[in-house]
């Protein structure tokens, strides 16, 4: 997955104003204590980013 496919989720599930700052904003456990975006930055593939948000959210799995 490439970063453009994980921000492309990410506004399906949360819509496109809210997608960026909730990223910037909610930590999640399974990403080691941090947000999204901090993960990303870290070099967390974007695929494993996105499996911990729809986990985190409990998105349903037609959005995996």
């Amino acid at each position: 997955m490439r970063h453009t496919e994980f921000w492309e989720r990410m506004d399906h599930a949360l819509g496109h104003a809210s997608a960026r700052s909730w990223a910037s904003l909610t930590v999640i456990a399974g990403l080691g204590g941090r947000t999204a975006q901090e993960a990303l930055d870290a070099g967390v593939a974007p695929k494993e980013v996105w499996a911990e948000v729809h986990r985190f959210l409990g998105l349903p799995a037609t959005l995996k």
